[in-house]
């Protein structure tokens, strides 16, 4: 009898074990260098990772622990932010100047971060000194965990392209143009897999791929399509989507989306599309979809896409509605796809805007145009540091006509699991993009005009999609609505790489009085230390 017992409770201890078993590590060490790439058939200095460009892509699985330890082998201080990754409990990791002091060259840092209850479609690049220009950008995947179905028929196989704008222009002439206070010139072309027209991507008749494309670029919208073929979208920014079917589909600057495609087409080779949209003039990359066997190349013009309408690309983004019948990463337990009975405690009203101040080119939000202190904005909030920033410094709503714009540091003080209404107001003639760290936001409304307190009328309240970065298309608004439940200072900042340089940015800080490991991890023992914090080390 005794005997038994004892078995009895090595065998509940054990699976016990099993269940309390930590999830998967993958650990990665990277060498960022200089080196010379080709990308538009010219020589020019690249940043490489682990000499790739693009840098290598991660594959994960849903709550696996990734570890990646950055060598920093330029002659810049530099950071690599995780655009879209939650960073659950923890902005220590995020990678930009509002929360880690940049890696000095010739040293390294290690980033810890999990994928916590997230699935999806990810990229990761560099957030300092316009270096993203220059490279150091990859793709970051999540599968979903084996015991969560996917809502789609399994695909065969997956391909990632990473698709963008490009300059044969050294990144530190474009920064210094910037600085200078003029605007950069237009592209010099479209890229691919770091490639203007020569990658492949080989796939078996009769069979489905995923395929996972984001927009890597600095400023420019792409449209994307496949000669012959239709695109079934099956997920955005880590939700899963209403599968509807596409010609060809619309991607903003730090967008990310996955296909489904079937190759159910003659055993051939077809042109694969990337072509700028709302450009005065067309770029286009291409690359080739090719079906094992065929010998031939893509032929035959080019599958035409949008340019310049706005209509369209708006009704296909109102188009794209959540998938509320699929699990993502796990059962949602909350009710959060209720998002539309929510309380709002607070909103905000933010306003683009191209200014010059000191008579240089700058951009604002509601007036502000922020500039990063030496000190990284939670070291000063962690230690109490005074004179860093000061909450609510920038205003909720546009303030009057004619206020003149002036430079200072953006914090918006939030308390932890307020539910927040955003809107982000374009009054300018040029597409927006905008991206928050640290939540999925839900999406509820894209309208023409001036928002108003009326506007609310027009939101989709039951099945927007929740992501992590919004369009705003030109003289129009978008509007999201977030639960702020990841407490920390979060980046939320335009998308296109120069107005975030020169000033398109604010920061979330997302707060509450309690100190428990629950909320919030404590200071990482790697952490590096600069400006007023620098003797803390």
């Amino acid at each position: 009898m005794k005997i038994s017992l004892a078995l009895a409770f090595l065998g509940i201890f054990g699976a016990l074990s099993v269940a309390v078993a930590e999830d998967r590590y993958q650990f990665f060490t990277w060498e960022v260098t200089y080196g010379t790439i080709y990308p538009l058939g010219v020589p020019q200095q690249g940043i490489l990772i682990n000499g790739q460009f693009p840098g290598p892509r991660i594959d994960g699985i849903t709550n696996d622990n990734i570890v990646v330890n950055v060598i920093n082998k330029l002659d810049e201080k530099f950071l690599i932010t995780w655009n879209g990754i939650k960073q659950r409990r923890t902005s220590w990791q995020d990678g930009v100047l509002g929360t880690n002091c940049p890696i000095p060259p010739k040293s390294n840092w290690t980033y810890k971060f999990q994928l916590k209850d997230q699935i999806g479609t990810y990229t990761y690049f560099p957030s300092t000194k316009l270096h993203r220009a220059a490279g150091g950008f990859g793709a970051l995947n999540i599968a979903q965990r084996s015991v969560i179905d996917i809502p789609y028929p399994a695909p065969d196989a997956e391909f990632t392209l990473l698709v963008g704008d490009w300059y044969k222009t050294n990144h530190k002439v474009l920064r210094r143009l910037l600085d200078y206070g003029k605007k950069l010139p237009s592209p010099d072309g479209l890229l691919i897999n770091g490639q203007r027209d020569s990658a492949v991507f080989t796939g078996q008749a009769g069979k489905r791929y995923k395929i996972r494309v984001s927009n890597v670029g600095l400023s420019t919208s792409i449209n994307f399509r496949i000669q012959g073929h239709t695109l079934k979208v099956i997920e955005v920014e880590g939700a899963h989507t209403l599968q509807d079917t596409y010609d060809s589909f619309d991607i903003h600057v730090g967008q990310s989306v996955a296909f489904l495609v079937t190759l159910n087409q003659g055993v051939n080779a077809y042109y694969i599309v990337a072509s700028s949209r709302f450009t005065p003039n067309v770029l286009t990359a291409t690359a080739t979809l090719q079906y094992a066997g065929s010998g031939s190349k893509a032929s035959g013009p080019l599958p035409v896409g949008p340019t310049t309408d706005v209509d369209w690309s708006l009704k296909q983004a109102r188009s794209v509605r959540l998938n509320l019948t699929a699990n993502a990463a796990r059962p949602n337990p909350q009710g959060s796809f209720h998002y539309g009975t929510i309380p709002v405690v607070r909103t905000l009203v933010l306003a683009n805007s191209e200014e010059h101040i000191n008579g240089k080119l700058r951009y604002a939000v509601n007036k502000i145009s922020h500039i990063n202190p030496l000190t990284a904005l939670k070291l000063a909030d962690w230690f109490n540091i005074p004179k860093v920033f000061s909450l609510n410094s920038i205003p909720d709503v546009p303030p009057p006509a004619g206020t003149p714009a002036k430079l200072g540091t953006s914090v918006v003080g939030l308390t932890l699991h307020d539910f927040v209404e955003i809107i982000f107001q374009n009054n300018e003639d040029t597409i927006q993009s905008w991206h928050m760290d640290g939540s999925s936001f839900y999406v509820v409304g894209y309208e023409y005009g001036v928002w108003k307190p009326d506007s609310r009328k027009t939101y989709n309240l039951a099945d927007g999609v929740p992501r992590y970065t919004v369009q705003v298309y030109p003289k129009s608004w978008s509007a999201i609505l977030v639960s702020l439940d990841n407490k920390g200072m979060w980046n939320l900042r335009s998308a296109i790489l120069p107005r975030q340089y020169l000033g398109q940015e604010l920061y979330l800080r997302v707060w509450n009085n309690e100190k428990s490991l629950y909320t919030e991890a404590n200071i990482p023992n790697n952490a590096l230390f600069c400006g007023l914090a620098k003797h803390l080390h």
